[in-house]
């Protein structure tokens, strides 16, 4: 019997191994766990309080950081001036002159308002990018990317049902 490894036998054993730990990680996201964001959050609740508050679908999105099915939020679609918060916390998130359609079927922006979001390295998913969370509760809003339009070539990619739209000029607000 030979001993050795053979190197498809070790690429199987490597490949099986990062799958694991690649899986492991995506349950640890999907099972509801926030994970900490340095310098805390304003506003914080328990696990309990954040299910109570939140929509089972928010829920799974803010806390969980899950992400909605593309074309599947009504923000995305959004046209009227106004302004997109946080439904966690009501933080006014993205205006909506910054809203653009990057027909991703998520509701992009080119840029948050000052201030309003905080990002952190996700290497989930086999990748890196970089996640977007509210800076006042640190629910998760989505990611951002470097293949935006002018001024800022930045994309935003939100998850609609972490936010709420309230419009400027007085009409119904809209969730996500």
């Amino acid at each position: 019997m030979d001993d050795r490894v053979s190197r498809r036998g070790l690429f199987a054993l490597a490949g099986g191994t990062a799958l694991a730990f690649g899986l492991a990680g995506a349950g640890w996201r999907l099972a509801g766990s926030t994970p900490a964001v340095a310098g805390g959050f304003e506003v914080t609740r328990s696990e309990e309080e954040w299910r109570r508050l939140l929509t089972p679908a928010q829920y799974r999105v803010l806390r969980g950081h899950d992400t909605e099915r593309p074309g599947s939020s009504p923000l995305d679609d959004e046209k009227r001036a106004g302004t997109f918060v946080c439904a966690g916390c009501d933080l006014p998130l993205f205006e909506s002159a910054t809203k653009y359609d990057s027909g991703t079927g998520w509701p992009s922006f080119y840029a948050p308002i000052a201030g309003a979001v905080g990002t952190r390295a996700d290497d989930s998913l086999f990748m890196r990018r970089t996640e977007v969370h509210c800076r006042r509760c640190g629910g998760h809003l989505g990611h951002v990317f470097d293949d935006g339009p002018p001024p800022t070539g930045k994309r935003y990619c939100m998850n609609g049902v972490a936010m709420a739209f309230l419009p400027k000029d007085g009409g119904a607000p809209a969730s996500g």
